[in-house]
């Protein structure tokens, strides 16, 4: 029988020996995003408590699905970083340190950006359509939410933690966090939990994405090999 230490190595084990490496050599420079991320969103939350911002954070970082759509995709990248006015300030500064860092380090922090901004694009994509759909079908949303602000960096966090997993084989880590995202969503219709829904099926075309053209490459590099021609799209 497997020991649940054994266990622990096979799920975690190239995931922290990744971060665990990076922590060692860099230190503090080892993401230096994420930090900047983290006093980005301690100041918009500040910001926005002020009777003089909060209309400005607002204006530059709020996105909702009844606004124009191009205003919304010019707010999008900042929306990553202005955390929901109903929740702890600290819990979402914890998942922006944790989760982002963590994928600073694995992905670098372009790759982080990417997947994060990717995560959150989807969930304000999806808020539109749920709407346009409405409430009666099982993907659809209620006419009130187009004027709910969207959740913040939590969409990112969720698509990062996902796609982190999915890259170190972190599986069952990885299918607790749907998991998790499934129940919340079912427990708590609301905008938010679809979202993060979204935001995880947007990460999972990525990574089958990156998965098909990884096997092609391999496939065409074994042609080549074996002096078989290969296929050119």
């Amino acid at each position: 029988m497997t020991s649940p230490a054994a266990l622990a190595r096979a799920e975690w084990g190239p995931l922290w020996s990744t971060v665990h490496r990076g922590v060692v050599v860099k230190r503090w420079r080892a993401a230096p995003m994420t930090l900047g991320a983290v006093c980005l969103t301690a100041l918009l939350q500040y910001v926005q408590n002020q009777s003089w911002g909060y209309r400005f954070v607002q204006d530059v970082g709020s996105v909702r699905a009844g606004d124009p759509l191009l205003l919304s995709l010019l707010r999008t990248p900042l929306s990553l970083f202005v955390p929901a006015l109903d929740l702890p300030v600290w819990g979402a500064l914890a998942q922006v340190l944790i989760v982002f860092g963590i994928a600073e380090i694995c992905l670098g922090w372009r790759g982080t950006l990417a997947i994060g901004y990717v995560a959150t694009l989807a969930g304000t994509l999806y808020a539109r359509l749920g709407i346009a759909l409405g409430p009666d079908g099982p993907l659809g949303l209620p006419a009130s939410d187009a004027h709910i602000v969207d959740n913040g960096p939590s969409a990112a966090v969720v698509g990062l933690a996902v796609y982190v997993c999915w890259r170190h084989r972190a599986w069952w880590t990885a299918g607790v966090v749907v998991a998790l995202m499934v129940i919340e969503a079912g427990m708590k219709p609301n905008l938010a939990g679809r979202e993060h829904l979204a935001a995880m099926a947007a990460v999972a075309l990525v990574v089958v994405t990156r998965w098909a053209f990884g096997t092609a490459r391999h496939r065409d590099a074994e042609r080549s090999g074996s002096g078989v021609p290969p296929i050119r799209s």
